[in-house]
C-alpha cells in the first residue's frame, strides 16, 4: 500500500432497466497518475461508444494490474433490485452500494482519499450524508467525499468508474442473451428488442430470474396479457450491502 494520496471516483449503471443487474464501479489511482486520465480520454460512459468503452475498460484493467490502481465493481442482481423497490427504494439501496465498494477499497487503501461520487440522489449531500453513516470508521484519515450531480462527466476519475461499471453491465446483458440464445436489447424498457424479448422473460408460469418484477414495464406486460394477479417476488437473502462480503464483486 502506497501513502500517497489517491482519487477515488465512483458511479453506477444500470439503475432503469427492467432487464439485468445494477452494478456499481469504483475507479482509484494515485493523484499522480491523474494526467493518464487525460491523456487516454477517459470520459462518461455515455459519451462513448460500446467499443471505445471496452477498450478504455481493458486499459483501466490493466492500470489496475501494472500500477496499483483500484478498478473494481459490484453487481446487484435483480433480486436484491426488487427487495429494495418492496422496501426502502432504490435510492438507499444504491448509498448501501456505494457504501460496499467503498469499504472494500478501504480495506487496501485507508487514508488520504479524495472521493468523488456520482449523486444518486436529487439532493446530493442527502446522499453524501447517507453514504458515510454506512463507512466503516468514518471519518477516515486526510479523506473527503463529495456529491455531485454529473460527477461523471465533470471529472474523469468518475467517469473512469461509469466505463467499468458499464461495460460489466454489458458484459451481464451479453451474457443473459446467450443464456436465452436470443437477443435482449440493452434491457431498457425502450428498447425494441428487449421488448420483443419480454412474452418469453414474462410468462404466466414464471418469470424469469432476470427480470426486475417490480418494474412498472412487468406489470403493465402481465395485466395486458394474463388474467392472473401479478405474483411478488420472493424476497430472500440481505436487503442491503454495506458488508463487503455480502456483495458480489466482479
Amino acid at each position: 500500500m502506497r501513502d500517497i494520496m489517491r482519487l477515488v471516483g465512483v458511479d453506477e449503471a444500470g439503475r432503469g432497466p427492467v432487464l439485468g443487474p445494477l452494478v456499481v464501479g469504483l475507479l482509484s489511482i494515485p493523484k499522480d497518475d491523474e494526467f493518464m486520465l487525460e491523456e487516454q480520454n477517459i470520459e462518461d460512459s455515455k459519451h462513448l461508444t460500446h467499443a471505445k468503452r471496452k477498450l478504455h475498460y481493458d486499459w483501466l484493467k490493466k492500470q489496475a494490474s501494472e500500477r496499483g490502481w483500484y478498478a473494481e465493481t459490484i453487481v446487484c442482481p435483480p433480486n436484491r433490485i426488487d427487495t429494495a423497490v418492496y422496501g426502502q427504494g432504490l435510492n438507499i439501496l444504491e448509498v448501501d452500494l456505494f457504501a460496499s465498494i467503498l469499504n472494500r477499497h478501504q480495506q487496501t487503501f485507508n487514508k488520504e482519499l479524495n472521493i468523488l461520487l456520482d449523486a444518486c440522489d436529487v439532493n446530493e449531500e442527502r446522499f453524501r450524508n447517507r453514504i458515510s453513516e454506512r463507512l466503516n470508521g468514518w471519518p477516515w484519515m486526510k479523506t473527503t467525499m463529495i456529491a455531485e450531480h454529473k460527477a461523471d462527466t465533470n471529472h474523469r476519475i468518475v467517469g473512469g468508474a461509469s466505463i467499468l461499471a458499464k461495460v460489466v453491465r454489458d458484459m451481464e446483458i451479453d451474457r443473459i442473451a446467450t443464456e436465452l440464445g436470443k437477443p435482449v436489447g440493452s434491457g431498457y424498457p425502450s428498447d425494441p428488442n428487449t421488448v420483443k424479448a419480454l412474452p418469453d422473460l414474462i410468462r404466466e408460469d414464471g418469470i424469469h430470474e432476470e427480470i426486475r418484477w417490480s418494474w412498472a414495464t412487468v406489470e403493465r406486460f402481465w395485466l395486458k396479457n394474463y388474467e392472473s394477479p401479478l405474483p411478488k417476488r420472493e424476497l430472500s437473502g440481505p436487503n442491503l450491502f454495506s458488508n463487503p462480503d455480502e456483495a458480489t464483486s466482479s
